[in-house]
């Protein structure tokens, strides 16, 4: 049973890698091959290089961008379930509110980074607003759903016990909706990303994005793609860590399951 523990494990981890590497040597070859400049498309070579030569630069930059997608992420997260928690014990609220926070969801993160940026100013803040606003609706709308699906016999007997609305949203409404409150979580993860960017985009004056902006605009395509490839590994470290969160947190919910 360890065995294929470990064979799964190492299948899941080496597939993506075969793939990866075979998307960039397939990448080099057809740049060679087809002549393609790199100011339209590098070689991965050259990218890594960049990324080497300008290391220093891109960790600078990627601090203040990971700095904006927390914050904002945190912050995000914990309004949206408060608010979630709110909507499920007052439907008067909910039906009150719910339609404002959907007309915000529905208007696309581009046309509201400006107006963010003229309310916050250029700086760090209107970027972590820009990533709440992005980062809001999944934690709310999953933890609405998780905080609404409990087992009706468990509420049953939890209610023949006496037990008040803080006894049952503690021991009954929050443990069942863990799964739908990580699931946003992973959700949010990648949309914090695009928020900071977006935000940076509009009106930035360091991070990656303001990096990629500037770097595009003089078409240093080369360097650029150095700041994409250095994002999106910060990304994928960022969404591997919730998932190990999710997983120690489902390892100690077990033992209370068996008990």
């Amino acid at each position: 049973m360890f065995t294929k523990n470990i064979k799964r494990s190492l299948k899941k981890i080496v597939l993506p890698i075969m793939v990866f590497v075979a998307i960039l040597f397939l990448w080099e070859i057809a740049v060679l091959v087809f002549k393609i400049p790199s100011y339209f498309l590098p070689k991965p070579s050259e990218i890594l290089t960049e990324i080497i030569l300008n290391f220093q630069l891109l960790l600078e930059n990627l601090g203040v961008t990971m700095l904006e997608v927390i914050s904002g992420f945190i912050i995000a997260n914990i309004l949206g379930f408060v608010t979630a928690v709110i909507f499920v014990h007052s439907k008067t609220i909910e039906r009150s509110l719910y339609p404002y926070v959907l007309s915000v969801k529905m208007t696309p993160i581009i046309a509201i980074a400006p107006f963010l940026v003229i309310w916050f100013g250029v700086g760090i803040f209107s970027k972590i607003a820009t990533v709440v606003v992005i980062c809001f609706f999944p934690i709310l709308v999953n933890t609405i759903k998780g905080l609404k699906v409990i087992d009706r016999e468990a509420l049953d007997l939890f209610d023949s016990l006496s037990a008040n609305k803080w006894q049952i949203f503690l021991k009954l409404r929050l443990p069942s909706s863990l799964p739908y409150i990580f699931q946003a979580l992973k959700t949010s993860a990648p949309l914090a990303i695009v928020g900071a960017l977006v935000g940076e985009f509009v009106g930035g004056n360091k991070g990656i994005g303001y990096i990629i902006l500037t770097y595009t605009t003089l078409f240093e395509t080369t360097k650029a793609f150095s700041a994409i490839i250095v994002i999106i590994v910060a990304g994928i470290l960022f969404f591997g860590l919730i998932s190990l969160i999710e997983k120690r947190v489902t390892r100690l919910k077990e033992p209370e399951k068996n008990s």
